[in-house]
C-alpha cells in the first residue's frame, strides 16, 4: 500500500488528490520559470517562456476554480515527481557553459515539465467526466490544451535552430 492509500478510498478522493498534486506542481513551475527565462539566451525561447509564465498563472487560477466548483479546499500536496524534474532542470542549467547548449537543455527541461503536466491534466479531465463533472473537465481541458501548445512551441523552437546551433 502506498503512503496515500489510507486517504484515498474513492475515485473522488483520487481526483481531489491529483488536483492537489497539479496545483502544487503549477506553483512550483511558477517559481522555476523565471530562472529558466533568466538563463535562456535565444529570443524566441525567452519570449515563449515568458508567454508560458503568464499561462501558468492562469492555470493556477483555473485549478483554484475547479477546487471551488468541486467544493473542496484549494491546497497542494507534495509532488516528488515535479520536484525531481525541476531539480534536474536546475542542476543541468548550472552545469552547461555553452549558451547554445544551455538553450537546448532549457527546452528539454521545459518539455519534461510539459509532459508531466499533460499526463496529469489528461487524467483529471477524464476523471472529472467520469465523476459527472463536465464543468470541471472543461476548465481542466483548457489547461491541457495550453500545455500541449506550449510543448509544440518548444519543439518548433528547438527544431528551427536551437538544436542545430547546439550541435555545432
Amino acid at each position: 500500500m502506498g503512503i496515500f492509500s489510507k486517504d484515498i478510498k474513492t475515485m473522488d478522493d483520487l481526483f481531489v488528490h491529483t488536483l492537489r498534486d497539479i496545483y502544487y506542481a503549477e506553483k512550483q513551475i511558477l517559481k522555476a520559470l523565471p530562472k529558466m527565462i533568466d538563463k535562456a539566451t535565444d529570443r524566441s525561447l525567452i519570449d515563449g517562456l515568458k508567454h508560458h509564465l503568464k499561462e501558468t498563472e492562469g492555470h493556477v487560477q483555473r485549478v483554484e476554480k475547479v477546487f471551488q466548483m468541486h467544493g473542496v479546499e484549494a491546497k497542494g500536496v507534495d509532488c516528488p515527481a515535479i520536484d525531481g524534474i525541476l531539480q534536474e532542470a536546475d542542476e543541468i542549467m548550472g552545469d552547461v557553459e555553452d549558451k547554445r547548449v544551455l538553450d537546448a537543455a532549457i527546452i528539454a527541461a521545459g518539455q519534461a515539465v510539459e509532459h508531466y503536466e499533460m499526463t496529469r491534466y489528461g487524467t483529471l479531465v477524464e476523471w472529472a467526466n467520469e465523476l459527472g463533472r463536465p464543468d470541471c473537465a472543461a476548465e481542466l481541458q483548457k489547461n491541457l490544451d495550453e500545455e500541449k501548445a506550449a510543448d509544440k512551441k518548444l519543439t518548433e523552437i528547438a527544431e528551427n535552430r536551437i538544436n542545430l546551433q547546439a550541435a555545432e
